[in-house]
């Protein structure tokens, strides 16, 4: 009932997340049903139901992540004075968010299942009443327990993530903690995160892997969504590799592109833009090294797509639609949640006597120079990820 009470209670921009959340929980739900769907009306073809189920995989990676970068953003699961008087401790806020979370997914699927059944033509009185009842092995009876199973999978994960993530993290007690030494000047930038060098592993990794595997005479082949056929296992393997190695290098990118803002010489705005990028860049560095990995991968397949054009299904582009949006609603969140972190500075600049448009300037020179790196990366690895499957 606390968790309803404040989910009722916040902000309309709060709501908006939970909502979306519930919509990208929907649509991963409904790939996972179509593919039971498939499953019950082929029923000799057990390795393409299977390997159906499997590309739903990166559907629900993207959802279970959007999920649990909003848990991690909403206010009203952050430890706040005097709540831990009426019970409400960092522990308990934990649970709290991971049952928002599931809730909100959970609402999600079943709004997927229903609309699974109505066009299956199991429930009636609508339009398009059983318009995919053939795709979806409508002479055949539901299996209640698969469909459930497959629709838990979803809220299951994003609160167990959440719950994982949102944990509250044991500290030392002040007097067993180090002195920080005192210094004069201003305060010094935050430390690099430490995922660059594993990242770049990764990346290098994927390539490899992708460029030996298409060279394997032996290599054993899958089909692409959208039917691009003849694709080594191998290749699949070393482009997830290289998004993983993305996501990884994420942060340490953006912080990359700080120091870089600040070198030679920098003035008032580049200076400012610079530590707030160096500040920022755990908050927002993973979401845009996904975005990154998304649209290598976007980029790869359409290079692929040129010349065959071979005809896109509407799973697949649900598929799609659903990856690529989830990418960038993350994104837009962390964006917004660093935004607010940031405000308490914002306002003391303001105070001072900082104009408006310098405040502007820079937040176009943080948005300039992370372009400026990760636009021609991504394009580098785009290349470098569809040319062994050009060849």
């Amino acid at each position: 009932m606390l968790a309803l009470r404040l989910a009722r209670g916040a902000h309309p921009l709060v709501q908006l997340r939970r909502l979306l959340v519930a919509a990208a929980s929907a649509g991963t739900g409904f790939l996972l049903l179509c593919t039971l769907g498939y499953a019950m009306g082929h029923p000799d073809a057990s390795g393409a139901a299977l390997l159906r189920l499997a590309w739903c995989v990166a559907p629900i990676a993207a959802t279970v992540y959007f999920a649990v970068t909003v848990a991690r953003t909403d206010p009203a699961t952050r430890p706040r004075s005097g709540l831990s008087a009426v019970g409400l401790g960092p522990a308990k806020l934990t649970v709290l968010a991971a049952i928002s979370t599931a809730v909100a997914c959970t609402l999600g699927s079943m709004v997927a299942l229903l609309f699974f059944l109505h066009l299956r033509g199991d429930l009636t009185g609508l339009p398009f009443d059983g318009a995919a009842a053939e795709l979806l092995a409508a002479d055949q009876p539901l299996p209640l327990g698969a469909a459930l199973t497959l629709l838990a999978l979803v809220p299951l994960t994003a609160s167990a993530a959440s719950a994982a993530v949102l944990r509250p993290r044991t500290t030392k007690p002040a007097d067993e903690q180090d002195e920080p030494p005192h210094q004069d000047g201003p305060a010094a930038p935050a430390a690099p995160p430490s995922g660059l060098p594993w990242g770049i592993a990764l990346l290098a990794a994927g390539l490899a892997v992708e460029a030996y595997a298409s060279r394997s005479p032996g290599a054993s082949d899958l089909t692409m969504p959208g039917g691009l056929t003849g694709s080594p296992a191998g290749v699949l393997a070393g482009w997830t590799l290289t998004a993983v190695g993305l996501a990884l290098a994420g942060p340490g990118l953006t912080y990359l592109c700080g120091r870089i803002l600040q070198a030679v010489r920098p003035g008032a705005m580049r200076l400012l833009a610079g530590r707030g990028l160096q500040e920022e860049a755990r908050r927002i560095g993973r979401p845009l090294g996904v975005l990154c990995a998304v649209g290598s991968g976007a980029y790869a397949a359409l290079t692929l797509y040129s010349g065959a054009r071979p005809e896109v299904g509407p799973l697949t582009t649900l598929g799609s639609l659903l990856v690529a949006g989830c990418a960038v609603l993350t994104l837009a969140t962390a964006a917004v949640d660093a935004k607010h972190a940031r405000s308490d500075t914002t306002s003391a600049l303001l105070q001072l006597g900082a104009p408006a448009s310098m405040l502007r300037g820079t937040a176009a020179l943080r948005a300039g120079a992370l372009v400026a790196v990760l636009g021609p990366l991504t394009w580098v690895v785009a290349e470098l990820a569809a040319m062994p499957l050009a060849a």
